[in-house]
């Protein structure tokens, strides 16, 4: 059943219960006026609060008759309560997004801690392997000094000294060998 059809039953019948009410009223006023009446004043007076009594019930009956008016009345408290709901709804996301925002911020120091931490450890393993290479370099050029005939270590230590005369020498030897290439091509031999 629908809530107007629910309404309007409801309100048909307490139109029903008010008006056996009324009834009730009007039977015991005119029990009491043809009991208990004294005179043409009381009586005026027993008909007046028989009539108030009855005012009383109409306006009653005509409250829970007004369908409309209920409805809209339960509206109005449903659309407050929305609104406070709604309300509600705003601050607690407010508050879920300071809450994200400051574990994203936590998050983000943490990475950026660990990347420094990271940078510095891959910072201290390329210096220690440099000079890891740097001794084995030094090392092998001591073994490969020593190792070398005397006449042939002279000539090198006199290259470095003086790297002018060597650096001409190859010049000239690798423009023998490119010339002996071009010939090779030039030929058909490859």
């Amino acid at each position: 059943m629908t809530d107007r059809k629910a309404g309007a039953t409801g309100g048909g019948k307490a139109a029903q219960k008010g008006a056996a009410k009324a009834a009730a009223a009007g039977k015991s006023a005119a029990a009491k006026a043809s009991a208990g009446a004294k005179g043409p004043e009381e009586l005026r007076s027993q008909i007046e609060r028989t009539r108030s009594e009855l005012g009383d019930t109409v306006a009653e009956l005509a409250g829970k008759a007004d369908v409309k008016g209920r409805a809209l009345a339960r509206a109005a408290d449903l659309k407050d309560k929305a609104g406070a709901m709604t309300v509600q709804l705003r601050s607690s996301a407010v508050q879920a997004g300071h809450v994200v925002q400051e574990q994203a911020a936590r998050a983000g120091h943490v990475v950026q801690d660990k990347a420094t931490h990271a940078g510095h450890t891959v910072q201290d393993r390329a210096v220690q392997a440099g000079h890891t290479v740097q001794g084995r370099a030094t090392h092998a050029g001591h073994v490969v000094e020593h190792s070398v005939p005397r006449p042939v270590r002279s000539a090198v230590q006199a290259g470095l000294r003086n790297p002018r005369p060597v650096l001409i020498a190859g010049a000239a030897v690798g423009a023998v060998i490119a010339a002996q290439m071009l010939r090779r091509r030039h030929n058909g031999h490859r």
